[in-house]
């Protein structure tokens, strides 16, 4: 190693005595560093150069071998975070730089494939023919270039597609807690939604779930004209960052193509998290209930990729699950997710005690793209139902217990009348796709309808 860095010396000087600058032409002090330490998930490593986002193989003196992603550096010190198993790692293991890292293979024959958050299949099927790579970061669009969002998404839901209208493009978060529906409602939207192709990020969640959605929720059917990444919550941080990186990668591929493109992650909160990991494991200090300022970083930047492309380009409509730690709807991950998406559908635990399935609570959720894709007599219908929805949530308590006298407020009145029918609009069964021309039909045929009399 000394050797090679007294020659590099002795090359540099003459290159500057001949009054040249292709410095940058040299090879690099060593091929080859060391593993120098290792603290929790975090492995140290010198003698050897690589950029934050390289890969490197770590290499023991029984061949074991293990993937590495460059997280950090000080000074000559690389912080390395490893991406699978680190069983067997051994102090002053060989750390070596691999080319091409930070790209993904890409191509029409990841249709129908499961995949971990490295691209490799997990469904026994063999390899993977792809046409090309791209960046796993993506490449941002100019704002500029960008198609406005201007028609309607049908996503088979009822109470979306009447209520919380999805456009073509738009990027919306399902907000809940754990245990009210949030895997069932995405698996009514990847049924129903009409979508040239779909890709799903399962990251961080139970790997139990990978096989229910695919056999149970997708089917063979569903299956064929989409594309699962499984990153589940025993895979390293870093995995679990890939999985979703590499999951908005394929859609910007097929999106590039022309496609419409229908993206559903679950959850965006595991992936705070695992940035959260990495974060505090490299020693960035923590700000708000204990996520580093890189969190709030990263989230945006997820985010931003998906939507309309340019013009004559496809376009990702993305659904985020957004984990409500306690039902805190002021959660941090919550609140930035809530302030850099197109909207949220908020799901209650109450509602869900209730018995009504999906259980969205109408009056806290919002699609910010409706009056861009919704007509004027659309957008009058829906707001006039949510109107008696408030109305009779506001005074659900009284009128359970008789409180309330019939006459003191037409209005009231009204929105009593109409509760069962409203009730119904919103309850559907899992296995019941609901048009977008018929949800339009039955919320108008519900507000012309006289009512049940209190």
């Amino acid at each position: 190693m000394n050797s090679e860095r007294q020659e590099l010396q002795r090359r540099l000087l003459n290159s500057l005595q001949q009054g040249t600058s292709r410095v940058e032409a040299l090879p690099p002090p060593s091929v080859a560093g060391r593993l120098t330490r290792m603290v929790g998930l975090t492995l140290e490593a010198s003698g050897c150069q690589a950029a934050v986002g390289d890969h490197c193989e770590i290499v023991t003196a029984d061949d074991t071998r293990t993937d590495a992603e460059v997280v950090g550096f000080a000074g000559e010190r690389l912080y390395l975070m490893p991406t699978g198993d680190i069983h067997g790692v051994k102090p002053y293991a060989r750390v070596v730089p691999l080319p091409g890292a930070g790209l993904v293979g890409v191509g029409p024959g990841l249709l129908g494939r499961v995949v971990d958050g490295a691209c490799q299949p997990l469904d026994g099927r063999g390899p993977i023919a792809v046409e090309s790579r791209v960046r796993l970061t993506g490449t941002p669009i100019n704002p500029l270039g960008r198609m406005r969002i201007s028609e309607p998404l049908d996503v088979g839901v009822r109470a979306i597609n009447g209520l919380l209208t999805v456009g073509r493009g738009q990027r919306i978060g399902l907000f809940a807690g754990s245990g009210v529906g949030k895997s069932v409602l995405l698996g009514m939207m990847a049924r129903y939604t009409g979508a040239d192709v779909i890709v799903v990020g399962l990251i961080g969640e139970r790997g139990r779930e990978v096989k229910e959605f695919i056999e149970q929720t997708l089917g063979q059917e569903g299956l064929a004209r989409a594309v699962v990444v499984a990153t589940p919550a025993d895979h390293p941080p870093l995995m679990r960052l890939h999985g979703a990186w590499l999951a908005t990668a394929i859609a910007e591929y097929f999106r590039d193509q022309g496609l419409s493109v229908l993206l559903i992650m679950d959850s965006l909160t595991r992936f705070a998290q695992a940035q959260r990991e990495i974060g505090l494991a490299i020693g960035e200090a923590p700000a708000t209930k204990g996520y580093p300022p890189s969190v709030f970083a990263r989230l945006p930047q997820l985010v931003e990729r998906a939507g309309n492309g340019t013009t004559g380009r496809g376009s990702i409509t993305a659904f985020y699950t957004v984990l409500a730690e306690g039902d805190d709807q002021n959660d941090p991950i919550v609140d930035s997710a809530r302030a850099i998406l197109d909207g949220h559908i908020v799901l209650s635990r109450r509602i869900a005690d209730g018995g009504r399935y999906p259980a969205i609570d109408v009056e806290a959720s919002v699609s910010r793209v409706m009056h861009d894709v919704a007509s004027p007599e659309h957008r009058a219908l829906a707001r006039r139902l949510r109107q008696h929805s408030a109305l009779y949530e506001h005074n659900r308590d009284l009128i359970s217990i008789g409180a309330y006298q019939r006459g003191s407020d037409p209005r009231i009145d009204e929105a009593i009348g109409r509760w069962p029918l409203i009730e119904g609009y919103l309850r559907q069964d899992m296995h019941e796709r609901v048009t977008f021309a018929d949800s339009i039909a039955q919320l108008q045929s519900i507000l012309a309808a006289p009512g049940i009399s209190p």
